[in-house]
């Protein structure tokens, strides 16, 4: 791969990958909707093009995608819009992959799988989602798998990490680095995963240089589940945060939802929080290597910092 772009570059995962490929001294065009935010972010990285444009504008991609030989896909949509433009979107992405002759890597998330009852859950566990976004996010998977594109599929757990906003861990760290009242979302005694955007682009990005790693799925896990009070521990610990934390259950989020249609939209993937899905790295291990795998405490010291000093140069 000598050049790569990142489409949703200004969001978590497509900030951690701009940056993982950069480090590994690959030419990136780095895309989205908001030039603004792409100049704050990559103004000062050497080896990145920055491209303000529209994913559904066919111009716009053709002009981005010229000369790339892999497209990270790293967009997502607000739940209320994911069923009319996930999916366009995708048809986007291949028309210009196909045009272009370069291959997909896309972030995924583990909506997919559904409840399952045994864990860890490898790939070739069984997909048979509850869920609209987790019929959404398989059918994405299937036109991708059914192109003509050399494809890979990569499943990512819960995220946190610089930049990474749109992530349900995200209000209980700002609140934290503010030193103001948190919530968490779900069951503090409740084992689940959050993966550190690092990890998971040093890993993605990984998959992507090779030739093998193509038209498979992979899962990426967390370094270990976790706690919600062992991860609230972990941020006291860092910060020496001391107010109390209080836990947004199902019930409350439901209740928002019939004044939110965004929240409402939240409540039906809540089921992760109580009966996790916990994704297991084997097939990686054995096939690539040891996973990235920074700790806690040092992924959450690292986004705090990234926190404070975005709001240091706000101020």
């Amino acid at each position: 791969m000598q050049k790569a772009l990142v489409i949703g570059a200004s969001g978590g995962m497509g900030y951690a990958l701009v940056n993982e490929l950069v480090s590994r001294n690959i030419q990136v065009k780095a895309f989205a909707r908001n030039e603004k935010k792409l100049v704050a972010l990559f103004r000062h990285h050497k080896n990145v093009d920055i491209i303000s444009g529209d994913v559904f504008n066919e111009q716009d991609m053709m002009r981005a995608s010229n000369g790339v030989n892999v497209i990270f896909h790293a967009i997502s949509f607000p739940y209320l819009e994911w069923e009319k433009l996930h999916m366009r979107c995708l048809d986007m992405v291949i028309n210009i992959a196909e045009r272009r002759g370069a291959k997909i890597a896309l972030v995924d998330n583990i909506y997919a799988y559904g409840r399952q009852s045994i864990n860890p859950v490898k790939e070739q566990a069984r997909k048979e989602p509850q869920t609209k976004k987790g019929h959404i996010r398989l059918t994405m998977e299937n036109k991708l798998k059914n192109s003509k594109v050399p494809s890979l599929i990569v499943h990512f757990p819960d995220l946190y990490g610089p930049n990474a906003e749109n992530t349900i861990l995200y209000e209980t760290l700002k609140n934290v680095a503010q030193d103001k009242k948190a919530n968490f979302v779900g069951n503090m005694q409740v084992k689940r995963e959050f993966l550190y955007t690092v990890d998971g682009a040093m890993a993605m990005v990984e998959l992507a240089l090779r030739d093998d790693t193509y038209n498979q799925n992979w899962n990426v896990p967390a370094v270990h589940p976790i706690t919600g009070e062992e991860l609230v521990g972990v941020l006291r610990e860092i910060t020496g945060y001391k107010k109390g934390v209080r836990t947004v259950s199902k019930g409350m989020i439901r209740l928002i939802g019939l004044f939110s249609p965004s929240m409402k939209e939240v409540v039906e993937i809540l089921y992760l929080t109580e009966e996790p899905v916990i994704l297991s790295g084997e097939k990686f291990e054995k096939e690539i290597g040891a996973l990235p795998c920074t700790s806690y405490r040092v992924g959450l010291e690292e986004t705090i910092a990234w926190m404070n000093k975005r709001t240091l140069k706000n101020i």
